[in-house]
């Protein structure tokens, strides 16, 4: 699920995400609670080698002195703390990182993999951590009551040719598109009032509402479509590796359970997208 497009976090919105007050809500339950009742085998697991990299804000970067931060650094420390086994990660170039992987380099990449394409048969994946909606963002004074059905007779800005683009035209029809080229381009113009609202990533407008609260806010709920959003954020392992997979799945079952990955969530991402 990692793109190009999801790397607009730059330095302010690091900034900003460490210093403001946490105004999101707790995650949604993702993970499958049955994973709970399944005590993994950690005899063959004496540490958890994490592979990541670090360009990839919020999720693992470097800050200032150089150290790995980020949602997925702290995550990864938490998913070891609570299988109680030595934990390792190590930053690679992102174009490096996947064959790393299956190099047996390290036993997991949490850095964003993409769950679809050529490296959907080249790993197995953990239950997903966080899952990445679509959601409308509208200007202030619009959010109160908002519906879909407000924005007929109006223009949403959109990412041309993107996923959030087919959802408007398959569920959404009566509402008239305005397309951009990129994510920021299309927020900008609810701010400038070109289009009455937007409709894609959550996760993404987020960054940007970081910067825009003033503006602009999250109206309506959130829509969840794996096949068309993505399956979300996971942590691959390499193919087979059963026992690292099955404890990081119980892990995440009870860092939700016992609060930990709502604090993170709320720690990384102040303006929640969900």
């Amino acid at each position: 699920m990692r793109t190009m497009t999801m790397r607009i976090a730059q330095a302010m919105m690091v900034t900003l995400v460490l210093l403001a007050p946490a105004a999101a809500q707790p995650l949604p339950y993702h993970a499958d609670p049955d994973a709970r009742e399944i005590l993994p085998n950690l005899r063959p697991v004496p540490a958890i080698r994490f592979l990541t990299t670090a360009d990839f804000p919020p999720f693992n970067f470097r800050d200032a002195n150089g150290d790995l931060i980020g949602f997925n650094i702290d995550l990864a420390k938490r998913i070891c703390t609570e299988v109680n086994v030595a934990c390792t990660i190590q930053a690679w170039p992102w174009a490096q990182a996947a064959d790393a992987l299956a190099d047996s380099q390290g036993d997991a990449l949490i850095a964003g993999l993409s769950m679809d394409g050529e490296a959907a048969g080249r790993f197995d994946y953990s239950a997903t951590y966080l899952s990445l909606p679509g959601r409308f963002v509208t200007r202030r004074n619009q959010v109160d009551g908002f519906t879909p059905d407000a924005l007929e007779g109006g223009k949403v800005a959109v990412r041309d040719g993107g996923a959030h683009q087919q959802f408007l035209a398959r569920y959404l029809p009566e509402i008239e598109q305005l397309p951009f080229a990129g994510e920021i381009e299309a927020l900008e113009a609810v701010k400038t009032g070109e289009a009455d609202a937007y409709f894609g990533d959550a996760m993404r407008a987020s960054f940007w509402l970081n910067d825009n609260l003033d503006c602009c806010s999250f109206a309506g709920g959130a829509y969840f479509r794996p096949a068309l959003f993505g399956q979300g954020m996971t942590i691959a392992t390499s193919t087979g590796n059963d026992p690292v997979r099955h404890a990081i799945d119980w892990a995440l079952v009870r860092l939700k359970d016992n609060g930990t990955l709502d604090e993170l969530y709320l720690r990384w991402f102040p303006v929640g997208f969900y």
